[in-house]
């Protein structure tokens, strides 16, 4: 169907485009709100800046398209194909996009404050400074991603995956990561507070000039992590549970106040053999 076409049908009322074919149509800065658009062919499409508040795109096919400065929120993506799509600063506020394919995607700046990304595939998508406040991302594919600077507190991670994502300046307020995998990802610059990593896995981090501000990191693994110029205020590396923390080769090197509140109650040999110079124990 021709992008025209669409539209006149739409100023005449009509509503449901289920299963039309708009493969490469320009819709850039078109009005379509609260349309049904569920399994359009919809790959190359041209829509920066159109406004589909409430459109139902589900297992529409989107790769390739430009979506740049979308205003689609409350909207149904779930099970759409977006692979490669540009969706920079677009405004996916309370949208649903489970299932969706995201893979390679740019969303840099996107919002998309408390949506529903569950299972939602984001291998090696670019997720730069976007708004991912109370999202839930449970069991999303995350794989490669870049979350950099990024504002994910609140966000639901259970189940993600999570392998080499980029979280540098991230900020990860009032997560609950706890027993989450979290080994070899890049956390330098991140700012968070009051999130649980009590058993994850931070092994081989890079934690350079972190802000872990009143975090709970009891029994989590760090072995091999890099912690440079990190700050650890308020956060719980004991109540009982420091002995059963592996912090061999650590370089500690500048981190202030790690046991803030706390006085030595017979740590383990291996937090001697790190550099700990500057701890308050």
């Amino acid at each position: 169907m021709d992008a025209g076409v669409l539209l006149k049908f739409y100023e005449a009322g009509e509503r449901n485009f289920s299963g039309v074919d708009l493969q490469g149509a320009n819709l850039s800065g078109a009005t379509l709100i609260g349309v049904d658009l569920s399994g359009a062919n919809l790959t190359g499409a041209r829509l920066s800046r159109a406004f589909l508040t409430g459109t139902n795109l589900s297992n529409a096919f989107l790769n390739w398209a430009d979506l740049c400065y979308v205003k689609l929120s409350d909207g149904i993506v779930e099970d759409a194909d977006l692979t490669k799509a540009n969706l920079q600063g677009a405004f996916l506020v309370q949208s649903s996009l489970g299932g969706a394919k995201l893979s390679g995607s740019n969303l840099t700046h996107v919002n998309l404050r408390s949506a529903d990304l569950q299972r939602a595939n984001l291998c090696g998508a670019n997720l730069k400074g976007s708004n991912l406040r109370n999202a839930n991302l449970f069991h999303a594919n995350l794989n490669w991603a870049n979350l950099s600077e990024a504002r994910l507190s609140g966000a639901n991670l259970k189940g993600a995956f999570l392998h080499e994502v980029n979280l540098q300046g991230a900020y990860l307020n009032g997560l609950d990561l706890k027993g989450v995998n979290l080994s070899g990802i890049n956390l330098s610059m991140t700012k968070a507070s009051e999130d649980s990593l009590e058993e994850a896995n931070l092994a081989a981090n890079s934690l350079n000039g972190a802000e872990l501000r009143e975090i709970c990191i009891n029994s989590a693994k760090l072995t091999n992590a890099n912690s440079q110029k990190a700050h650890f205020p308020k956060s719980q590396l004991s109540s009982g549970k420091i002995a059963q923390t592996n912090l061999e080769a650590i370089n500690w090197h500048g981190v202030t106040k790690l046991l803030r509140g706390h006085r030595n109650r017979g740590l383990p040999l291996s937090v001697y053999s790190s550099s700990i110079s500057g701890i308050l124990v």
